[in-house]
């Protein structure tokens, strides 16, 4: 079996897995079902593609997949989801390119897999507005998670602080002036990130409760315009115009339901996003970021000197590996490739401020 066609059906058994695994965890048993047809269709899909391959047998969730899972049981699924939709889109994309390099046509089912929970949605006749808006939703904001957050706050702070730790390094070949220079660019950076953490989260917020209220005073005064609004949106799903209609009174006769689906719909907002706080964002980032910040840092407590810059670099390509792994739960790729890739821009970051603090030094010097 080729390694890509090993690769296409492995992603279909982790798909079909993972949203098996949504399924169980989701207390809507509406929500549920459309997941669990999902991970159906998936493993059809699977099955379909191995029976090219008699001798061999359909394989087990991958570790990456198992992971992922783990990850949804501290996390919340919706960050699963996210990542499965990337998944699906970038395997799109590539069978829609191979199509065209080998000339072959465009039958429009290319993006079937990142059609299908819409599809499956609109087809779900008995869902209710307030449901549909509340998986549709999920999809919207999945985007911003936490552990995506995470990682990429560890990796600013390790790749800046290192190189800022090793430009001082060079310049004074690793002197007792390297641990100020990185406890000072730990602070600054993390105080930066954090503040502009803040800024943006409140920002946002105060933006979002304004167009919110304006939306709510509009249900108030014109409660017939917003009707026929809430017509509109589930006849862009494809459900029928009756039904539609139907729909969007019974969504009506509850404003905040209506409110609900309306922000959500019209306005491109969820309202779980704005439970969060600007300070505890703030914090977190200053964290994340102080976590990867100190890890070049921490041999200059105890030596300078070659040494010291040695055990820092050190350190710092373990730090930037596991990054690199971490990062292959969102993308897919070979973690053995994400980790060297990330190790080499990093240690290239390093060599280049290392370089040219060794210039300033002997420069400086003379």
């Amino acid at each position: 079996m080729a390694i890509n066609q090993k690769q296409s059906i492995q992603t279909e058994v982790d798909a079909a897995y993972l949203y098996e695994c949504i399924a169980a965890a989701e207390e809507d048993q509406v929500i549920a079902s459309t997941f669990r047809e999902l991970a159906n269709i998936e493993k059809g899909h699977a099955q379909k593609a191995l029976e090219h391959f008699p001798d061999q047998s359909l394989p087990g969730p991958s570790t990456r997949a198992k992971m992922l899972n783990r990850i949804g049981k501290i996390f919340g699924y919706d960050y699963v989801i996210g990542v499965m939709m990337d998944v699906e889109k970038s395997i799109s994309h590539a069978t829609a390119k191979k199509k065209i390099s080998e000339q072959l046509p465009l039958a429009g089912s290319e993006n079937n897999h990142v059609r299908i929970l819409q599809s499956l949605i609109q087809n779900k006749t008995s869902v209710s507005g307030e449901k549909l808006s509340r998986i549709e939703g999920r999809h919207k904001t999945v985007g911003g998670n936490a552990l995506r957050a995470a990682v990429l706050g560890a990796n600013d702070g390790l790749v800046s602080n290192m190189s800022l730790v090793m430009g001082v390094a060079g310049a004074t070949d690793g002197g007792s002036g390297v641990l100020l220079a990185g406890l000072a660019g730990l602070m600054a950076g993390a105080i930066s990130m954090s503040l502009g953490e803040w800024i943006s989260v409140k920002s946002s917020q105060e933006l979002y409760e304004r167009q919110m209220a304006l939306e709510m005073e509009e249900i108030e005064t014109d409660p017939e315009g917003e009707r026929r609004e809430l017509a509109l949106i589930y006849r862009a799903k494809g459900i029928p115009e009756q039904q539609a209609l139907d729909m969007a009174a019974r969504d009506m006769t509850n404003k905040t339901q209506a409110h609900d689906i309306l922000v959500k719909e019209e306005l491109g907002i969820n309202p779980e996003e704005l439970k969060g706080s600007a300070w505890e964002a703030a914090y977190s980032s200053f964290i994340l970021f102080a976590i990867g910040a100190i890890i070049p840092v921490i041999p200059f407590f105890w030596m300078t000197g070659l040494d010291a810059i040695l055990w820092s670099l050190a350190g710092s390509t373990v730090g930037l590996f596991l990054i690199g792994a971490v990062i292959t739960l969102f993308t897919g790729t070979n973690l053995w490739r994400s980790g060297a890739r990330q190790v080499l821009f990093g240690l290239a970051a390093a060599a280049v401020t290392f370089g040219i603090g060794k210039l300033v030094g002997v420069s400086i010097s003379g």
